[in-house]
């Protein structure tokens, strides 16, 4: 056995846990004071680099890059308090989904603003002077700035314990993340105590950002890959825990050298690649510590904020006038491929805006009705599609059977994950659907010879009977229209009470003999089934599919989707689907910086309609009513 090569990964774990913790420990701090859950971390963490780049160049290096890389960190603190000030703060009293909305759509005009400044290309800052070298390890070179770099987090660690500890901001800071409003009633200036709070965890993950300056080069994906981990290592560690978030960065990183340091090794005669896994070891850890331990390694169970936001209104039957809206929209799709025959980029356009309403109306069925917040809807979608093209390709199966198995294989997955899943609730619950997603994606990703891997599958066509895009938007339109009206039909029936009472109030749903958990499994089960539905139409709308299909982005839009269009209504899904898909094309077709225009026009509309756009529009047509 290579002992020294064992010493040596494990070294390599020490040097990445400690750039993890940084950015998981500003992460935990952003998370434990407001409760926001900031997709934006990740992109302070690549503002660190990049910012760290133009800086040691500017300066040119030697003595003056250690002082460039705190400059760095120092101005990403900056950003992050001018972003807290100018954005967060209108939205600290909305719910947490809409602040998550936010905070996707910051991550789309940092990422363009990033693009604009330093271009698309791979950047690599220079050596770190006086870490240039390397050191002789049991026969093995070892880089001194990585042992550098496993000192640095705990050396962090240390300073924020002092800080957390010894001065009155972070007994403050602590008392916050147990119980806010009680530290605002005590008197204390809970705006600026965020502020700080929120500057302190972007400046730690900018340090973290710069600090990778030597090891890696700054590249525009770097905040969606760094989010992932960051919030594992929050969730795994315990919430609003410092030492939770090192303990498990330890473990995370120190996992994924291990299974890098074993690579392929025979069981019984069976090779298994264990360099595969460090692709999903950290999800794999994220899900076990879940289901045992919700609150965390080290965390403690969350106090329960006391302000929830708007009450959610009953559910009403469509009225006269919705009846009627509705059967001219349904005349008007119909009509739509013949009145826009010579231009069938119309026909493919609206087959894309009606299977992204099929998407969304499935996730806003657990999230609006029945309480239950999901990051990983995803996976659904991608397994009905991967279950069509499959069935199609390794079977067979004519595409009309796949359409009928494919939803079923989505449902099956739904049904196992969401076993686990209906035992949490609220942040838990939505990180653990994050857990199974990318784990399901990682087995897609890296299964080349079952999946296609990284290439996906092609050659997913329809049958010929619906080889005329004509013929398949309206087999696509005669499922979705069925789909949505049967989901919202489900509202309004025993069950869609049921689950409508869990979310209310699971205690009372308990008392009158509702098994709670058991209808939440059911709900689970039925929004995988619709996910994949509208998975398998994608595929054979495309032709092939991909594993991004899976991927963490998809989930994201999704929950765009829902909350642009507004969660407490069943139009919502809907009209959000419809408005983020044709915006995303649009905008997308007309600029090189389409996800800086679609970000801005996000957070314009979080800002101007807190209840999302069909949400606006009801509260308008009850004003006009009641007047």
């Amino acid at each position: 056995m290579d002992i020294s090569g064992f010493v040596v990964q494990l070294l390599n774990g020490l040097a990445g846990a400690s750039s993890l913790f940084l950015v998981g420990a500003g992460l935990s701090l952003i998370f434990g004071v407001t409760r926001i859950v900031n997709f934006a971390h990740g992109s302070f963490y690549m503002l660190g680099i990049y910012i760290a780049y133009s800086l040691v160049a500017r300066m040119g290096g030697g003595a003056w890059f250690w002082p460039a890389l705190l400059v760095a960190s120092l101005l990403v603190g900056a950003v992050g308090a001018i972003v807290e000030m100018t954005l967060l703060r209108r939205i600290y009293r909305a719910p947490e989904l809409l602040q998550l909305l936010a905070t996707f759509a910051l991550v789309l005009v940092i990422k363009d603003a990033t693009l604009w400044l330093w271009g698309s290309e791979e950047l690599l800052g220079p050596r770190a002077p006086g870490l240039s070298g390397s050191v002789m390890i049991l026969g093995r070179q070892f880089p001194s700035y990585d042992l550098f770099l496993i000192v640095v987090g705990p050396v962090v660690l240390g300073a924020l314990w002092l800080l957390l500890t010894r001065t009155r901001w972070g007994t403050l800071v602590r008392a916050a993340t147990q119980d806010r409003e009680m530290v605002s009633a005590l008197g204390v200036n809970q705006v600026w105590l965020f502020t700080s709070v929120f500057a302190l965890g972007a400046m730690l993950a900018g340090l973290g950002g710069a600090l990778q300056l030597p090891r890696e080069p700054a590249n525009l994906e770097m905040d969606l890959h760094t989010i992932g981990s960051a919030f594992v290592v929050v969730v795994v560690g315990g919430m609003g825990s410092i030492p939770g978030a090192y303990v498990s960065a330890l473990l995370i990183a120190e996992l994924k050298a291990l299974c890098i340091w074993l690579g392929l090794v025979e069981v019984f005669g069976i090779s298994i690649s264990f360099s595969k896994l460090t692709l999903v070891v950290e999800f794999l850890v994220m899900a076990v510590v879940l289901v045992v331990r919700p609150w965390g390694l080290m965390g403690r169970p969350q106090a329960v904020s006391r302000y929830t936001g708007a009450a959610e209104t009953p559910l009403r039957p469509a009225d006269k006038p919705l009846k009627l809206t509705a059967a001219a929209l349904a005349v008007v799709l119909i009509l739509l491929p013949l009145a826009t025959a010579g231009s069938p980029y119309i026909t493919v356009l609206t087959i894309d805006l009606m299977i992204a309403a099929l998407f969304a109306a499935s996730l806003h069925f657990i999230m609006g009705p029945a309480g239950m917040h999901s990051f990983g809807h995803a996976a659904y979608f991608g397994l009905g599609a991967y279950g069509a093209a499959l069935l199609v390709r390794s079977i067979g199966l004519p595409m009309e059977g796949a359409l009928v198995v494919a939803p079923i294989v989505a449902a099956l997955g739904a049904l196992v994950f969401g076993w686990f899943c209906v035992r949490l609730s609220g942040v838990y619950l939505a990180m653990l659907t994050l857990a199974f997603a990318q784990i399901t994606w990682a087995v897609v990703f890296q299964w080349d010879s079952f999946t296609g891997g990284s290439n996906g599958l092609t050659g997913v066509w329809p049958s010929s009977w619906l080889a005329d895009k004509r013929s398949y938007y309206y087999l696509t339109l005669l499922l979705v229209a069925g789909s949505v009206l049967w989901l919202r039909r489900a509202l309004f029936s025993p069950f869609g009470y049921a689950i409508r009472a869990s979310r209310d109030s699971a205690l009372r749903a308990d008392a009158i003999g509702i098994d709670v958990k058991r209808m939440q499994w059911v709900a689970f089960v039925l929004v995988g089934l619709f996910a994949g539905l509208a998975g398998a139409l994608f595929a054979f709308s495309k032709g092939s599919i991909s594993p991004d299909s899976l991927h963490v982005g998809k989930s994201v839009d999704a929950l765009v989707m829902v909350l642009l269009g507004g969660v407490q209504t069943l139009a919502g899904p809907v009209v959000g689907a419809v408005t983020f898909t044709w915006l995303h094309d649009t905008v997308a077709r007309n600029t090189d910086y389409w996800r800086a225009m679609l970000g801005a026009v996000i957070l314009i509309l979080v800002l101007l309609f807190p209840m999302g756009i069909a949400g606006f529009i009801k509260q308008l047509v009850n004003r006009r009513q009641e007047a």
